[in-house]
């Protein structure tokens, strides 16, 4: 607590204003765009790659949230306060760092892909101000955002070395996926059926609970949008630059209306059960990699000097 103190004791409103902005860094939306931009206009191997470093990152953070159960340092320690703006993020435990290890999954493997070394020092500056502005803030201790490094960075040498090695392999992808959706689904059971102790943070528990219904929804999508463009689809990643950006633009908008909006109907069709939420993302990530790559032709055109 001696180096949260330290940093509370030098906070600046507008330090705090733009900590509180890089530390959205570290957020799903932030790995959600990364893995899409790649995905859709760079490398389909090297985008799934990033998926999957997310998965096993997201589901070891959970795992040892609700393992460790170690609260907030200002829950451990009242007389802290911390930057009241990061307050409503920070919620449930605070053991490991989830921002840190989803920045450091997310840049860690842009990092081992960079061919150029100041795009290398780039995405390792980012992962850097992520978990500082997690300490900056107060809603972690130092404990918390190194071992959120390493649950993210662990995951990542490992999907860049089989990535590297099988990723080629339409077997291997699948074997990959299926992997992740049989382990989403054995950790929501765990959770729903575990007897928890009578102290468990109910908040954190359906956090946790709620992000294996995600996982889940989220790996079922996944594998049929790539099953899908294995058989049929096979779109191209590349445009002029105009399309790229109207690709990416209107079809993250898109996805994110699909979040949106599917989400009050589908808890009402599901009595608001974690199934809503993983048919959600199971509609929201199969239009992202299958139905939106039917529009790529279009934008290979724009911008082209060939129109």
């Amino acid at each position: 607590m001696s180096f949260l103190y330290a940093l509370e004791s030098v906070r600046q409103p507008s330090l705090s204003s733009v900590m509180s902005a890089l530390t959205y860094l570290g957020s799903e939306i932030a790995f959600m765009v990364v893995a899409l931009v790649l995905y859709w206009c760079a490398d389909k191997r090297h985008g799934l790659t990033v998926l999957c470093v997310g998965f096993f990152g997201t589901l070891a953070n959970e795992f040892l949230k609700l393992a460790f159960r170690i609260p907030r340092p200002w829950v451990k320690d009242p007389s802290f306060t911390i930057v009241e703006s990061a307050r409503e993020g920070a919620g449930g435990y605070s053991f490991p760092s989830g921002h840190t290890a989803t920045a450091a999954g997310c840049y860690g493997s842009l990092a081992l892909t960079a061919k150029k070394a100041w795009w290398r020092v780039l995405w390792i500056a980012l992962i850097v101000i992520s978990g500082f502005s997690r300490l900056y803030l107060g809603v972690h201790t130092p404990a918390d955002v190194t071992v959120g490094l390493i649950v993210g960075l662990v995951p990542a040498f490992v999907m860049w070395i089989l990535f590297r090695r099988f990723g080629g392999r339409t077997g291997f992808r699948y074997l990959m996926l299926g992997v992740m959706l049989a382990l989403s689904v054995a950790y929501t059971v765990y959770l729903e059926l575990h007897a928890w102790p009578a102290d468990i943070d109910a908040a954190n528990l359906a956090s946790g609970t709620k992000n294996g219904w995600t996982l889940m929804g989220s790996c079922a999508g996944m594998l049929a949008a790539v099953f899908a463009d294995d058989r049929r689809l096979r779109f191209r990643t590349h445009a002029p630059l105009p399309g790229q950006i109207l690709k990416v633009v209107i079809g993250l908008a898109l996805t994110m209306v699909i979040r949106t909006v599917l989400k009050q109907p589908l808890n009402g069709l599901f009595g608001g059960s974690g199934a809503a939420t993983a048919v959600r993302y199971f509609v929201m990530v199969l239009f992202a990699g299958a139905v939106w790559p039917l529009t790529f032709p279009l934008w290979e055109k724009v911008g082209s000097r060939k129109q």
